[in-house]
């Protein structure tokens, strides 16, 4: 039996859903974009709707205050310009990379027929002819140039976006704190909706501009889509790296030198690195994230369809089962277009307690809203019965269990959420206990937040081991793809909650350089500590995402490598495996050493300044911002070339040298040890940060005796918080990439390291 939308439903639904998703986001930054950023005349914006009662509030808040309004532009454009500037000198020692592995994937896919142009005996269905390696190369490639294009275009327009919004939410922050929110939030939704909509939009594309050469052969074209994935993660891994190194340089020369040496508050115009700190919220957090998620989903798409194409699906040439992946992900757009109404247009928030329950529910009801979208999907989009390829044999699977695996992907990313939220939230005790241990100094906030990190890892692998349990047990390696895809199928709203941190931050950070008052500078402060949990959040999906994505390119790669088993007792094998488990500690230390060094030329730096600018400290002339934009630049840029190559250096050299079974090894390690070390990195940061964000607000009693800033246990915490910075914000976020990554890239040349890898073994 043929699934029940016709195959012309389905290509007219995918490309309509990524038009409504950017037609949305649109919208958003339309409405955004009413608030003005020049101060306004008498005449014209006083007496507004209510008439003479809005002049009440208007001068309360000082609205009109033309001064302050200029001002805020006036910092929004020196923070826009630094981050675009930093994008740019990015991009060009990226792009140079892209072209150089664009070469290497043409080279080495096309030798393994000896760049042959005649057709070749499929892999998989040896009676069948498909087309030559060297289309596979030329098309891969292909694949991996849009792929790349996308990632870097959706990370920039999300620093856009950010950049426009931070002082727009500022000012909205003075007639309450519901108004900046959803300035914020709708920003957020921008990136959100453009990225998940671009990024199928031209899978899609994709997917059929290359059906015109390949015609019959699925088998071919979806093995070389996977160079879209590909292309995808490796642009991730340089904007997280880069600026996550970039961000937390900033971060901890302004943090050590302002707030514990010279007792100036966050954010202080004084302090010289205060820009850059700035710079570094929109380029690591927002357009690394954005670039992040993207991979993932261009991944677990590229290994869902893969395993797609040598299932029933793909040698019946069914299209409508066959697209299933895109389907679920346009399904996902709309759900998570319903969901952000809830936030935007049918509640408003009138307290600050309201912020982050706000948040919340934006992730209960895409979840439960996307819950029935995958089921109409999985009855509409599927077949009743249909195979699906299992390590060589085909294992026969019913569409409600297609349903179960993309359930059980989507379900457990909640699960994930909310555990990190418990974890890195001040509103419960785990990071209350971690402000309590301040008491006694910044070894005891140290020892606390680590613990709590190590603890913060057990729930989240229990939920990532029974999602792959149940969707492996289902439906194979495809199950757990989809059940990936699952996991991100609610993207959009992920990511507008991800992008809202970032945009509060900044915002609070305008408001303080603009010299706004104390109550606006609280608002503000409220709208980023929700953005600092939901951020782990985010970080949370993105981690187990990564796990389920790199797991099912896994078994891709294992059946494409014709491996029949992975036998952990063989030594090859295992040498992999415990070299592949070292990796993420590898990068790790690479990427804190990175931004330790940065850091401490920032550290001077503004030492400097302080101690040799006259007038400095009484606000009296300004600090040279610039000096400390350029270290921070300078420092990124040249950092993020080790830990890059290290991981898309990695699998060529063992596949090579050492081949294939060894390869497995060292992706299996990878994967194993780096969810670990991700998870307790980004939630010890995140604890670290909201302790001292819940001693600063010193909204309880408990808050209050350990309070106020600058008293010892505020120190201490601000210790903890500026050690958790690179964990939370350059290391942890990273090793997600590198774990994916590194399965990705093996897949996209296992049928060169099938045929020519494995030298050294061969030699002996």
């Amino acid at each position: 039996m043929a699934a029940i939308l016709p195959e012309l439903a389905a290509q007219v639904l995918i490309p309509v859903a990524a038009a409504v998703g950017i037609a949305f986001a649109v919208l958003q930054w339309v409405l955004v974009s009413k608030v003005r950023l020049t101060p306004e005349r008498r005449g014209e914006g006083g007496a507004g709707k209510s008439g003479p009662s809005d002049y009440l509030i208007e001068e309360e808040e000082g609205l009109n205050d033309h001064n302050v309004v200029s001002k805020c532009a006036e910092i929004q454009n020196a923070i826009s310009e630094g981050a675009t500037s930093f994008l740019f000198t990015e991009y060009k020692y990226v792009g140079l990379f892209m072209g150089i592995f664009a070469i290497l994937i043409f080279l080495f896919l096309g030798s393994v027929e000896g760049f042959s142009t005649k057709s070749q005996p499929c892999h998989y269905s040896k009676d069948k002819t498909c087309k030559p390696a060297l289309a596979n190369a030329i098309f891969s490639t292909i694949a991996f140039v849009l792929g790349a294009v996308t990632s870097l275009v959706s990370g920039f327009l999300g620093m856009k976006i950010a950049t426009y919004a931070n002082a727009r939410t500022t000012l909205e922050a003075r007639k309450g704190v519901g108004k900046a929110f959803i300035t914020a939030f709708r920003s957020g939704a921008v990136m959100g909706f453009l990225l998940a909509a671009s990024g199928l939009l031209v899978l899609y594309i994709a997917i059929n501009l290359f059906g015109i050469y390949y015609g019959d052969d699925w088998e071919g074209l979806f093995e070389a889509i996977t160079g879209y994935g590909l292309g995808g993660s490796s642009m991730a891994l340089f904007g997280r790296v880069g600026g996550g190194i970039y961000t937390k340089a900033a971060d901890v020369g302004a943090d050590l030198v302002g707030k514990v040496e010279r007792n100036i508050p966050e954010d202080d115009p004084r302090n010289p690195a205060v820009i850059a700190d700035n710079v570094g919220d929109n380029v690591g957090d927002i357009a690394g994230m954005g670039s992040d998620l993207f991979g993932s989903y261009a991944e677990s798409s590229c290994a869902a369809l893969v395993v797609a194409s040598i299932s029933s699906f793909g040698i019946n040439h069914e299209f409508t089962p066959m697209v299933y992946p895109l389907l679920v992900s346009s399904v996902g757009i709309i759900a998570c277009l319903v969901t952000t109404l809830f936030a935007t247009d049918f509640f408003e928030i009138k307290a600050v307690s309201e912020i982050e329950p706000a948040l919340k529910k934006q992730l209960i009801i895409s979840t439960a809203v996307m819950t029935v979208g995958i089921a109409l999907v999985s009855w509409l989009g599927l077949p009743y019965t249909f195979t699906i390829f299992n390590f060589g044999a085909q294992k026969t699977v019913h569409s409600w269990q297609l349903f179960l695996c993309v359930a059980v992907g989507l379900w457990a990313g909640l699960i994930i959420g909310f555990v990190t939220e418990y974890y890195t939230s001040n509103a419960y005790s785990p990071v209350q206990d971690v402000a309590d241990s301040c008491r006694t100094g910044a070894a005891t906030n140290v020892i606390f937040g680590l613990a709590l990190g190590y603890k913060s890892v057990i729930i989240p692998i229990f939920a990532i081991a029974f999602s792959i349990f149940l969707s492996f047990s289902l439906a194979a390696m495809y199950g757990v793809a989809v059940a990936a895809l699952g996991m991100l199928s609610t993207i959009a709203t992920g990511l507008a909650i991800d992008a809202y941190g970032p945009i509060s931050d900044n915002a609070g950070g305008i408001a303080e350089m603009a010299g706004m008052s104390h109550r606006i500078r609280e608002r503000t402060d409220a709208l980023d500590a929700a953005g600092n949990t939901t951020a782990a959040i985010g970080k949370g999906f993105a981690i187990g995402s990564a796990a389920l994505v790199s797991l099912a390119l896994f078994g891709a790669f294992v059946s494409r490598a014709a491996i029949s088993t992975v036998d952990v007792l063989t030594p090859k094998v295992f040498i992999g495996l415990i070299v592949g488990a070292m990796l993420p500690y590898w990068f790790s230390a690479m990427t804190m050493k990175s931004v330790g060094s940065a850091a401490l030329k920032m550290v001077e730096e503004v030492r400097r300044q302080f101690n040799t600018i006259p007038g400095l400290m009484e606000g009296t002339t300004k600090p040279d911002y610039a000096t400390c934009v350029k270290i921070s630049t300078d420092a990124s840029i040249k950092e993020m070339i080790p830990p890059g190559a290290l991981v898309m250096l990695t699998p060529l050299i063992v596949g090579i040298l050492f081949g294939v079974e060894t390869l497995s090894g060292v992706l299996a390690g990878a994967l194993v040890s780096g969810v670990q070390i991700a998870i307790s990195a980004s939630n010890t940061g995140g604890a670290w940060d909201n302790a001292k964000k819940y001693i600063e607000a010193g909204a309880s009693e408990h808050a209050r005796t350990l309070g106020p800033k600058g008293s010892d246990p505020h120190k201490a915490a601000v210790i903890g918080d500026t050690i958790g910075d690179p964990l939370k914000d350059t290391s942890g976020p990273s090793l997600n990439i590198l774990i994916k990554l590194m399965a990705v890239e093996s897949l996209v040349f296992a049928p060169f390291f099938a045929t020519h890898g494995g030298i050294l073994f061969k030699l002996f």
